[in-house]
């Protein structure tokens, strides 16, 4: 079986777990995948449909120019569209959008205009107005607008929807989503609500943005509207996708938590996404942790990739820049040890008798040893298992530390950061080893992390 254009492999996204950073909350808690998508984000679904329909109207013809404003993923959906059927496109984009936005959309062939992102939404030199302006100066052309394009809310209604009907065989009772253009939550809202008036859903807005303030009296409060740094959620004006009566709750993630939620599912679930799914996802374990039961099923929908973020979110000096790091968060395994008081490495070697080995660990106030042959690890020694050992055997404690030692701690380079030793450390492995050559090992324990992120 094959594709016969790139369009027809948009859709039937994965539902995936989420296990590590939703370990706290009762329920099961499913992400959409949405960057398996060819453009990588769910906006591929909006572009075919906007396209679509305005050419069955007449309001697209061959040889025609799409010209529209975008954060990035309708752009790179839209331009994909654009190759395919053999228009052109010209994109307008603020400029607070990551710079490898902007080179992916020109390297599939469209125009970018790069405009001011502290500027009201109707101010001449907003991305929004500039579109607009080049829509009705380039003869034969086609403006969008996803945010009053109600093909935008239909495409979800007719694809985003019944996949996740689909996929969780009718069992899905919430489901959360970033508040944008809302095409994609007031979409996915309505289905699941036609199957199950029942379904909960979740909103996700940023500070700086209307839609929760809207949601909850109706009205926008421009004392609310300022600058923000997340991408893809947030707005300054309703859009006509909007339709707050499919909504039931919306919950405002800041621009710090948002990052760094989108770090941690790209280090401890494998899912590389952008800075709105960590918007999404915060948001989602947020109220599920307080609200969802065991047998509830919360899909969290994250819309795009981590590659449209490797300068910002995933760039340790821009999140230091912007103070979302602590500098504990960056530490190296070498940083650490040079925190330590220096001392030389503690081991036993296999021969060491297991009462002597239990000396060893009292004198030194320590719970676990390396155990080196001729300078190499071998194995490893913990008081616990020690115990459990004596108890069984009290005679075991004239018994080398062979019988019972464990594997040698696993090691890290010197380069090794802190977040990832903190993954290897466990109550199965309490330790890891720093070989630092020219220096012999040296020993990183639980302990040691605690005490530096506490001070």
């Amino acid at each position: 079986m094959w594709y016969n254009n790139i369009l027809e492999a948009v859709g039937n996204t994965p539902l995936v777990r989420l296990n590590a950073v939703a370990s706290h909350v009762k329920a099961t808690v499913l992400a959409k995948v949405e960057y398996f998508n060819p453009g990588n984000s769910t906006k591929d679904r909006i572009a075919i449909k906007m396209v679509a329909d305005a050419e069955r109207k007449g309001l697209l013809k061959p040889g025609g120019t799409i010209i529209e404003c975008t954060s990035g993923n309708t752009g790179m959906g839209l331009a994909l569209v654009a190759a395919v059927r053999g228009y052109r496109c010209i994109f307008t984009m603020s400029e607070k959008m990551s710079k490898e936005k902007i080179d992916a959309l020109r390297a599939v062939g469209a125009e970018v205009i790069v405009c001011p992102a502290k500027v009201p939404a109707d101010d001449p030199r907003s991305y929004y107005e500039t579109a607009a302006r080049l829509a009705r100066e380039i003869p034969n052309s086609f403006f969008p607008f996803q945010y009053h394009n109600l093909s935008n809310t239909q495409a979800h209604y007719e694809t985003t929807g019944p996949e996740i009907w689909r996929q969780t065989e009718g069992k899905v009772t919430h489901f959360a989503a970033g508040m944008g253009t809302c095409g994609t939550i007031v979409g996915v809202s309505r289905y699941l609500k036609e199957q199950n008036p029942n379904v909960f859903t979740l909103g996700i807005d940023t500070y700086g943005s209307l839609f929760k303030t809207l949601h909850e009296t109706g009205k926008v409060d421009e004392s609310e509207i300022y600058p923000y740094l997340v991408e893809g959620i947030g707005e300054d004006m309703v859009p006509q996708n909007y339709d707050g009566t499919v909504i039931d709750r919306v919950v405002k993630v800041t621009d710090k938590d948002s990052a760094l939620m989108a770090r941690r599912l790209a280090r401890l679930e494998g899912l590389f996404v952008g800075y709105s799914c960590g918007s999404a996802v915060y948001g989602a374990l947020q109220y599920a942790a307080a609200n969802l039961k065991r047998d509830d099923v919360m899909v969290v929908l994250l819309p795009d990739h981590g590659t449209r973020y490797l300068g910002k979110i995933y760039n340790d000096e821009w999140m230091r820049e912007q103070n979302f790091l602590e500098d504990g968060a960056l530490l190296t395994a070498e940083q650490i040890i040079a925190g330590k008081p220096a001392r030389e490495l503690l081991f036993v070697e296999p021969e060491t008798t297991i009462a002597k080995a239990v000396e060893i660990l009292r004198k030194n106030s320590i719970s676990q040893l390396p155990v080196l042959r001729e300078g190499q690890p071998v194995g490893s020694i913990n008081e616990s298992r020690l115990l459990n050992a004596l108890i069984d055997d009290p005679a075991l404690k004239e018994a080398s530390v062979s019988t019972v030692m464990d594997d040698p701690f696993p090691f890290v380079l010197p380069t090794t950061r802190i977040d990832v030793i903190g993954k290897m450390i466990s109550a199965v492995t309490p330790a890891v080893l720093v070989d630092k050559k020219n220096e012999g090992f040296h020993i990183i324990t639980k302990s040691d992390l605690i005490q530096i992120l506490s001070s």
